[in-house]
């Protein structure tokens, strides 16, 4: 099957559990290629999943991992209110036992770090915070 061009197959007798989870695994694949082919811009800001890029008014800044990933994790998800527990989840993993308040340090320096450009994470007081861009 693999000579063939398949990227995976299950030998029969196959267990669902393995196959949903094969399942999940190819679908993150997919979802990964897609997300870091998109490229943002709003106002000075320019951001390149891909390229792991990030620029405000034509300057590279240099964003830590995880601020990286807070700022595309926002700018994906457009509009839409994450709360700190969904974010945690997301750029933390399930298994990170630190406090909500994480998310609002790293949310405060990315601000810092994107100077003129930082106005855009907003917070949403009581819940979490979104980006609304249109692009």
């Amino acid at each position: 099957g693999l000579d063939s061009g398949a990227d995976d197959y299950m030998p029969k007798p196959f267990g669902m559990m393995e196959l949903m989870a094969r399942i999940k695994a190819l679908l993150r694949r997919a979802g990964a290629a897609e997300d870091n082919a998109r490229e943002y811009a709003l106002g000075g800001l320019f951001v390149s999943p891909a390229r792991h890029l990030v620029k405000v008014d034509g300057k590279e800044v240099q964003l830590t991992l995880k601020e990286f990933e807070l700022l595309c994790y926002l700018l994906e998800n457009d509009g839409v209110v994450l709360t700190r527990d969904k974010i945690l989840t997301r750029i933390w993993g399930y298994d990170f036992d630190g406090e909500t308040r994480t998310v609002d340090v790293h949310v405060r320096t990315l601000r810092q770090k994107l100077g003129s450009c930082g106005g855009i994470v907003e917070t949403v007081r009581g819940v979490g915070y979104k980006i609304d861009w249109k692009g």
